[in-house]
């Protein structure tokens, strides 16, 4: 039996980055997870380091956003500094092509004090040349950064050991039960022992849902599928994040490019496919016509925590007083860490808050009742 004041159950970008949190704070933590940590969505994900489109996104996401990307750029420095590991954040900035809603766009740049550049089809040509002749017009973000989201999560996994988080990976939590107290208890399956603490937090993305059934909660997040590709390392002129019709381009500082990502519903099935290979080189060389002569050196899929709106829940299950919940980011998972991590912690220690939690609570009016609980 082994306890702690805090088991985080998963260690993805969520559960790494609220375990850190929390350590700094000076308190005892183990994380569970299922495989190796960071290796599921996390993993997947592009990097950017905001919302594709941030406009589209209610109140409550650009909240996080705006906190996490003020935080990226000293978190991953002390990082590097911690562990030797280089998340590589860099400010790349994201350049627009062909939107129908570019005037909104610009709007909530303005609303949200912004900076943002407005291009003709020359501008693009002469700035960043190497794209596709067909653009007339665009936008650039010049601000949005990206980091190199496996290098991140090695980074977390090694800043949290040092500092006294105990990780147990390949340990998936079969279930969180409550006992004759009234509190969770979490049963490891691939350790030997049974896993206690004064409190749990599930940061489980797209699994979250399943572990709190017994709980008489229906949670509303649902596995969704996105498949990336990887060009192999070659010369290019690409400098910034280039987004057209869903699809996005960014350059690593390698000389790799990442063309992603597709949007498949179709449950836990994480297996790559050739039309999603077909599909996502199309939009590539679409992009970037040049691409068409240089190797995909790789493709992956990855499952996405689905969520009402792109909401995350972040807060307290109602039904059990020691069983919390960070899950839900969708496609922002790395985009919102540092900041629902925040929330998070600020949340399980009584602390003031820069972020206003009402929105991201597990209420009834977000959640269903399970009727068998």
């Amino acid at each position: 039996m082994s306890a702690a004041d805090f088991c985080i159950v998963g260690g993805g970008v969520i559960g790494l980055m609220s375990a850190r949190e929390l350590a700094m704070a000076g308190a005892s933590v183990t994380v569970l997870e299922s495989g190796d940590c960071g290796q599921q969505a996390s993993w997947a994900a592009g990097g950017i380091v905001s919302p594709l489109y941030p406009w589209r996104y209610p109140a409550p996401v650009t909240a996080l956003a705006n906190l996490a990307q003020s935080v990226y750029p000293s978190l991953c420095a002390q990082l590097l500094a911690e562990t030797g590991i280089d998340p590589q954040w860099q400010q790349s900035g994201l350049l627009l092509l062909a939107m129908a809603d570019q005037e909104d766009a610009l709007a909530w740049a303005t609303a949200h004090g912004r900076t943002v550049q407005r291009w003709s089809g020359g501008d693009v040509a002469g700035c960043q040349p190497d794209l596709c002749a067909d653009v007339n017009e665009a936008i650039c973000f010049p601000d949005v950064a990206q980091v190199r989201n496996p290098r991140l999560l090695k980074a977390l996994r090694a800043d949290v050991m040092k500092r006294g988080v105990r990780v147990l990976e390949h340990s998936p939590a079969t279930a969180l039960v409550a006992n004759a107290a009234g509190t969770a208890i979490v049963a490891a399956q691939s350790v030997t022992e049974r896993v206690t603490a004064e409190h749990f937090v599930v940061c489980a993305g797209a699994w979250s849902a399943a572990l709190l059934v017994p709980f008489g909660i229906q949670l509303p997040i649902a596995p969704v599928r996105g498949q990336m590709l990887m060009f192999a390392p070659h010369a290019h002129h690409l400098r910034r994040i280039v987004l057209r019709d869903g699809r996005y381009l960014i350059p690593r500082r390698d000389g790799r490019i990442i063309c992603g990502s597709t949007m498949e519903h179709c449950g836990f099935e994480l297996r790559t496919t050739d039309e999603a290979r077909t599909s996502l080189w199309q939009s590539a060389i679409a992009m970037m016509p040049g691409l068409r002569e240089v190797p995909v050196e790789l493709q992956w899929a990855g499952l996405r925590p689905s969520s009402p709106d792109g909401i995350p829940f972040i807060g307290r299950l109602p039904t059990l007083a020691n069983v919390w919940l960070n899950a839900g980011h969708y496609r922002n998972g790395i985009v919102l860490a540092p900041a629902s991590a925040r929330l998070l912690v600020d949340l399980l220690l009584n602390r003031p808050s820069a972020i206003f939690q009402e929105p991201y609570r597990i209420t009834s009016t977000r959640v269903t009742a399970v009727s068998n609980a």
